[in-house]
C-alpha cells in the first residue's frame, strides 16, 4: 500500500497556526488534522481517509457522528444548554438512574457528575477521605488517573507527568501492578500472580509503612490503560477486595477507559467477579461530549450539602448524549464489542505468529494491546520500533495510539465491523513488516 503524503497543505497550515496559540504541553502523536468522521472512518482537512482504531482514546464509543447521539444533542440544545448544578433537570436525574441500574455493585449507586475522568478521580479521592475519616491511599505503578494534582499523584505511568510539579498530594504510596507479561515480584508455589501483588501490599506496605487504619482507599484501574493495556491475573481483584474488607479500606476502580461496554461488559471489573465501593467513569460515556461521573454505594456517598460541587455537573447536553450512548451500547454495541473484539484478538494472534517483534497480544472486548519487543526471550521493549509502526500505519490510513513502554492499543469505536477490522489490520501488519525490516528483525 502506497503511503500518503502527510500532512497535506491544509493540515500543515493549521498545525502552524496551532503552534502559535495552543499550549505546547499537549502530547500530539502525529500530524492528523481532522475534518469530519462517520462511524469508524475519519477524513482530514486535505480529504485523506483513515480508519480510526483509537476512537479519541476510547471515547467515541458509538462511532463518529452517530445519528442518534446527534439528534439527542440537537433536541436538548433547542430546550436549554445550561442551568448549573444549583438546580434540577430531568436528563440529569434520568442519567443518574440509569447509571445506578448498571453500576457494578448490588447496592444502589449514587452519582456525582463532572466533566472528565480526572475530575471523577478527584471526586473519588475526596469522598473516600470524607467517608472514612482517613487520609492515606495506595495506588499502583503504571497507573494513569489524570493530570490534576490529586489524580496525577496516583498517576505513575511516566515520570514526565510528575516532573516540575512537586510537591504532589501527600499520603499516596504505590504498589507494583500485577503485569503477567512482565512480573517483578516473587510468587509462592501455587499462588496466582495477582495474589502475589496483594500479598506485597499487606506484608510490605501495611506491615512496614502505612498503618491500615490510616488508609482511606486503594485506587486501581480495572485494566490499566496508559500503563500498557495490562489485564491483571484472575486472583488479583478478589484478593484485593478481601484485603480492603479486612481493614475497612474502600476499593476504588477507575473505569474511565475500560468502562461503558468497551470490554464486552459494562465494566471491566465485572470480568473479575469483584464489587468495588466506588467507580470513576468518563471517556466512552457520552460519545465525545465532556462528561465524567463518580458512582459510589449509597452508604459511601454520605457527604453533606455543599461539601463538593461544580458549575457544569450534570450538563444537560452531555447528559442527553450519554443517555443516547448508553441506549446504543446496551442494545447492540456492547455485544458487538465482545464479538468483534474476539475476532480482532484472534486475527492479531495470527499476525503475531508471523512477526517476531510482537511479544504479546492481550485484551478484552475492544480494549486490546499489542506489545512490541526486540527479542521475545528477553522481552526487551521495542520503544522506537513501535513508534515507527504507529507512524507507518498513519501514513497508510490507520490511526493508532501507543501506551506503556512499547504497546499499541486497539480501541476503535464499539460499532466497528469485522470488515473494518480486516481492512485496518492489513494496514497494521504492513506497517509492522516495514518497521521490522528497518530495525533488522527477520519476519518469521
Amino acid at each position: 500500500m502506497e503511503p500518503m503524503t502527510l500532512p497535506g497543505p491544509k493540515a500543515r497550515a493549521l498545525i502552524k497556526r496551532d503552534s502559535a496559540v495552543i499550549s505546547p504541553s499537549y502530547p500530539r502523536s502525529y500530524p492528523f488534522v481532522m475534518d469530519h468522521g462517520k462511524g469508524t472512518e475519519v477524513w482530514d482537512v486535505d480529504g485523506n481517509r483513515f480508519l480510526d482504531f483509537m476512537a479519541g482514546i476510547a471515547v467515541v464509543s458509538t462511532g463518529h457522528a452517530n445519528p442518534k447521539v446527534i439528534k439527542a444533542i440537537q433536541d436538548q440544545a433547542e430546550k436549554f444548554i445550561h442551568i448549573s448544578s444549583d438546580f434540577y433537570h430531568e436528563k440529569w436525574i434520568e442519567l443518574a438512574e440509569k447509571l445506578a441500574e448498571i453500576a457494578p455493585f448490588d447496592d444502589y449507586g449514587v452519582s456525582f457528575m463532572n466533566n472528565s475522568g480526572t475530575e471523577a478521580v478527584e471526586t473519588a479521592i475526596k469522598l473516600a477521605r470524607y467517608h472514612t475519616g482517613r487520609s492515606n491511599f495506595i495506588g499502583f505503578t503504571g497507573a494513569f488517573h489524570g493530570r490534576t494534582m490529586g489524580a496525577v499523584t496516583f498517576t505513575a505511568s511516566k515520570p514526565k507527568y510528575h516532573k516540575g510539579f512537586y510537591p504532589l498530594m501527600n499520603g499516596v504510596l504505590h504498589a507494583p501492578f500485577p503485569d503477567p507479561y512482565r512480573p517483578i515480584l516473587e510468587r509462592r508455589k501455587g499462588e496466582d500472580y495477582g495474589e502475589t501483588a496483594v500479598r506485597y501490599i499487606e506484608e510490605q506496605i501495611l506491615e512496614h509503612i502505612l498503618p491500615p487504619e490510616e488508609v482511606a482507599g486503594i485506587l486501581v484501574e480495572s485494566i490499566q490503560g496508559e500503563g500498557g493495556y495490562l489485564i491483571p491475573p484472575p486472583g488479583f481483584f478478589p484478593a484485593l477486595r478481601k484485603l480492603c474488607d479486612k481493614h475497612g479500606i474502600l476499593l476504588i476502580c477507575d473505569e474511565v477507559q475500560s468502562g461503558m461496554g468497551r470490554t464486552g461488559k459494562w465494566w471491566a471489573i465485572e470480568h473479575f467477579d469483584t464489587e468495588p465501593d466506588i467507580i470513576t467513569i468518563a471517556k466512552g460515556i457520552a460519545s465525545g461530549m465532556p462528561l465524567g461521573a463518580t458512582i459510589a454505594r449509597r452508604d459511601v456517598m454520605d457527604w453533606p450539602k455543599g461539601s463538593h460541587g461544580n458549575t457544569y455537573g450534570g450538563n444537560p447536553i452531555a447528559c442527553a448524549a450519554a443517555l443516547a450512548t448508553i441506549d446504543l451500547i446496551e442494545k447492540k454495541y456492547m455485544q458487538n464489542a465482545a464479538e468483534v473484539g474476539q475476532y480482532a484478538l484472534d486475527a492479531l494472534e495470527e499476525i503475531k505468529a508471523r512477526h517476531p517483534s510482537i511479544g504479546d497480544v492481550r485484551g478484552k472486548g475492544l480494549m486490546i494491546g499489542v506489545e512490541f519487543v526486540m527479542n521475545r526471550e528477553t522481552k526487551e521493549p521495542a520503544s522506537k520500533l513501535y513508534e515507527r509502526v504507529v507512524d507507518l500505519a498513519f501514513e497508510r490510513g490507520l490511526l493508532t495510539l501507543g501506551c506503556g513502554q512499547s504497546v499499541i492499543r486497539i480501541a476503535p469505536p464499539l460499532s466497528i465491523s469485522k470488515s473494518e477490522v480486516d481492512e485496518g489490520l492489513v494496514i497494521f501488519e504492513e506497517a509492522i513488516g516495514l518497521a521490522e525490516k528497518e530495525f533488522g528483525l527477520r519476519k518469521q
